[in-house]
């Protein structure tokens, strides 16, 4: 599901009270779009400037050993991102000061519109909710100081040879004239820095980076651009593979060599022949008004997935030859027919295995697969008669499954997988996170390679798995974290040397992420080593000796620190500050909200933010906004500075507005038992957890004015809007839904059957959870629900609130509608963004 955040507000924030909303003075739309126009300024300083993707380089030099750090930001006249660099000092000092920072690149051509960006680029963008510009990504050869991104539907290239210098370097574009539109997720070759693979139209490349030599590697597509008659694709997920389970790329260099000048790449072959295809009215396409989406819907087929090599050579003069493809002699779905989805694939770290973590339709079971490269065959034609004596007659080592796990609830997905030294060949050592305890800890696991001392007949390896139950032997496992609070799934990093896991975790409290440090070797409390009263984002380097923390708090901006790492006896113990790369920004204007929490009746602690209004005066009641989201996998709640998303808050505090957040039962970060709240009945439990933390704040003395509340969202904040002005019509005034789901049976696969199991096996909580079911519950009073949609949204179709529409009419129910015709499931387009923001503030000025 999108945890899409509505178009920003922050730019309608002003100075002291001018502006302000009151009943005394109301605004003209044309003085609240100035508003919006004269704010520019500080959405652009307290929230673009973040830097992030930082990466740790250090250089033996004759004066002694050299760290330079990159990462991308923006100058300080610039407005799009690029990269940076600082050069850390090369003694720790005891007083940090400001490190100077400097661009890496000589000249950057700016940034070409959104609109003018490829379909499939825009698509990427919206799955990864990338709202920046410039530079988004990189990458990095450490030893050769290489770099390689893509900006601009092109591929560039530079090089830092020395750290010494401080000089600009001048990027080459390293595309060639052969391949037309976009290049996708360019990776460099890890044991050959000239080679760099990328997607372009659904097929993988290779190139030559030192003399622009191409070669196309798979050819799933002939580029007629046709969904009906193309259905696979090669090195990209499936639209919900991305979308649900945070899944981006669909391809795998090896991570060794595999013999002179041989390469190899895993890939992810697609084919969505049995997804449906989802027409969309789309004025901004060239030439035609509708565009098409291969779309699975709750209870529909999804996209199928198999795993295959591609294995290429370099000649003697450099050139691209013997390009070979191998396949899995069965299909995994073949040994696990239980399998509905990939969400997880690469190699073990030797290269001599891939592993593949597998799910279920319904998300209850996980296998995590390992799968030997001899069980790779190649592509080619047989008889019959042929297979059955040169492939299936072929002695092979057998798959293994490393891990299995099971709920009752659902199994959440994470990064955490990382693969150890191991001294017995027989046996694979892992470092692993699961949910299993209630909350997601790290866990050691040494699991035995099944029968790895012999190689088996393919056909007898079919006859030991006709039931389909392959097992997890796992010899040991060990659980290095515990308690009531849960590790962050995306990543951990790892010091082999000193048999240290690093994580980002919610041990402290379940408001800030900090950095933690444990034993796997001899597991102990975990080390904190970050300061609380702030929340943390963190980078470390490769040796795990220093990390960046980009941190703040509710109160204060964001600031940027660069630590060294302390050990004692091979523990870290403490750190301490090398550098700062940007100290926290001084904002007058901005009022930090209130965190508050209280004991809710279902029996947990809630937690919240209240925004009080500017200006406030003691003893007054202010109309009050429900900035709602409500739904998984989103903790809004937290002691940290969202930049963009306090500001929107922000701006409705400045026009005289309270606001109030609320993270109820469904959300994450507090464990399953809390999550699973929502379980097989979505709409039913949230709007009672907002409105319950509202009357807790009118009766602990808020400024909160109950006959004046409006609430909004966007995505599942909108259709929780929507049902917060159908269910509770006593509280909410107003309600405001931005790009809300009306009818679950609308939805991805992925998402909804997650939360709602099949329809097939919940027809009742798919009929309650349906905004369509509340309908006759709307009010009859006009001006209470406006509904905003971008017409080409293929996220969250335009078709929910079509659907709406239908029903409100049937039902003669009154409703304000604002259509955005070019814009996606978050609106990007300035000039849309300023009217959105325009009149938001106007219904509620004039409504509420």
């Amino acid at each position: 599901m999108a945890t899409e955040i509505p178009p920003d507000l922050s730019e309608v924030v002003t100075s002291g009270s001018s502006g302000q909303i009151s009943s005394f003075c109301p605004q003209s739309w044309r003085m609240i779009h100035q508003n919006v126009v004269e704010s520019r300024k500080l959405i652009t300083m307290l929230a673009s400037r973040v830097p992030g993707s930082f990466h740790f380089r250090t250089q033996t030099t004759p004066s002694g050993n050299k760290t330079r750090l990159y990462f991308l930001g923006m100058t300080s006249k610039g407005r799009e991102n690029t990269l940076l660099f600082a050069d850390l000092p090369p003694v720790v000092p005891e007083n940090p000061s400001i490190l100077s920072q400097w661009p890496l690149l000589d000249s950057f051509p700016a940034s070409i519109p959104l609109s003018q960006l490829s379909r499939e680029e825009q698509l990427l963008r919206e799955r990864k909710r990338m709202g920046t510009y410039g530079i988004t990504s990189y990458e990095l050869v450490e030893s050769e100081g290489k770099f390689v991104f893509p900006a601009s539907n092109s591929l560039f290239s530079c090089s830092d040879p020395d750290i010494t210098m401080t000089e600009p370097v001048f990027p080459v574009n390293i595309s060639s004239s052969r391949v037309e539109g976009a290049r996708l997720d360019p990776k460099l070759c890890p044991h050959n820095s000239q080679l760099l693979a990328f997607i372009n139209q659904g097929d993988i490349w290779v190139a030559n980076i030192e003399d622009n030599q191409e070669c196309r590697l798979t050819y799933t597509n002939t580029g007629s651009g046709s969904l009906e008659d193309e259905p696979l694709s090669a090195g990209t997920p499936s639209f919900v593979v991305q979308e649900e389970f945070d899944r981006y790329t669909g391809y795998w260099w090896c991570p060794v060599t595999t013999g002179g000048a041989t390469y190899c790449i895993l890939y992810e072959e697609v084919d969505e022949g049995m997804v449906e295809i989802l027409n969309i009215f789309s004025p901004s396409v060239e030439g035609k008004n509708v565009d098409q989406y291969r779309y699975p819907r709750a209870g529909t087929p999804n996209a199928r997935s198999v795993l295959k090599l591609v294995k290429f050579s370099l000649d003697s003069e450099g050139k691209f030859c013997a390009v070979q493809h191998f396949q899995l002699l069965e299909p995994l779905l073949t040994f696990f027919p239980w399998m509905e989805y990939m969400v997880r694939a690469g190699w073990t770290p030797n290269g001599k295995h891939v592993y593949a973590e597998l799910l279920d339709r319904q998300q209850k079971r996980m296998s995590l697969v390992l799968i030997p490269v001899d069980f790779f065959v190649p592509v080619r034609q047989f008889s019959d008669d042929d297979m059955e004596e040169d492939v299936f007659g072929r002695n092979i080592p057998p798959l293994t499954v490393l891990y299995e796990e099971s709920s009752e609830i659902w199994v959440n997905t994470h990064d955490i997988l990382h693969f150890l030294p191991h001294p017995n060949p027989s046996e694979i050592k892992f470092l692993w996170a699961s949910e299993k305890s209630g909350f997601r800890h790290l866990y050691s696991v040494v699991s035995k390679l099944e029968n790895c001392d012999r190689k088996m007949c393919a056909m007898d390896l079919l006859e030991e798995n006709q039931d389909g139950q392959f097992k997890a032997n796992v010899i040991k496992e060990v659980m290095l974290t515990s308690g009531d609070w849960e590790v962050n799934p995306k990543q951990i990093w790892v010091d082999e040397k000193r048999d240290i896991v690093y994580f980002v975790a919610l041990k402290d409290s379940v408001l800030e992420t900090h950095l933690y440090a444990v034993s796997y070797s001899k597991p102990s409390e975990p080390v904190r080593l970050t300061t609380p009263g702030y929340s943390h984002a963190v980078s470390l380097s490769a040796d795990c000796s220093s990390f960046v923390s980009v941190y703040s708090s509710a109160k204060e901006t964001t600031s940027c620190v660069v630590y060294k790492i302390l050990h004692d006896n091979d523990r870290p113990m403490s750190t301490k500050s090398w550098g700062i790369i940007m100290p926290p920004i001084a904002c007058p204007d901005y009022n930090a909200p209130e965190l508050f929490q209280y004991q809710s009746q279902s029996g947990f602690t809630h937690h919240g933010l209240f925004f009080h209004p500017h200006g406030e005066e003691a003893g007054k009641k202010y109309p009050t906004v429900v900035m709602v989201y409500g739904g998984p996998q989103v903790q809004q709640v937290t002691n940290c500075f969202k930049g963009i998303r306090f500001l929107r808050h922000h701006a409705l505090a400045s026009n005289g507005y309270a606001v109030v957040v609320i993270d109820g039962r469904g959300s994450c970060g507090r464990g399953l038992k809390f999550e699973s709240h929502i379980k097989n009945r979505l709409g039913t439990v949230e709007i009672e957890d907002q409105v319950e933390g509202l009357q807790y704040l009118s009766s602990a003395g808020y400024c909160v004015d109950m006959t004046r509340v409006g609430i909004h969202g966007w995505s599942y904040g909108g259709y929780l809007s929507l049902l917060g002005i159908a269910q509770r019509p006593d509280v909410f005034k107003v309600g405001i839904a931005g790009a809300p789901v009306v009818n679950w049976l609308l939805y991805d696969t992925g998402y909804t059957e997650r939360y709602l199991n099949l329809p097939s096996e919940n027809e009742a909580g798919y009929r309650n959870g349906s905004v369509l079911s509340h309908v006759d519950q709307f009010p009859d009073e006009e001006n209470r629900i406006l509904i905003i949609h971008g017409l080409i949204d293929e996220n969250v179709h335009f078709h929910h609130t079509s659907a709406l529409i239908t029903a409100l009419v049937k039902a003669c129910k009154p409703y304000r509608l604002q259509i955005y015709p070019n814009e996606r499931h978050g609106i990007r387009n300035h000039e849309a963004s300023e009217h959105y923001k325009t009149m938001i503030l106007s219904f509620l000025q004039n409504h509420l």
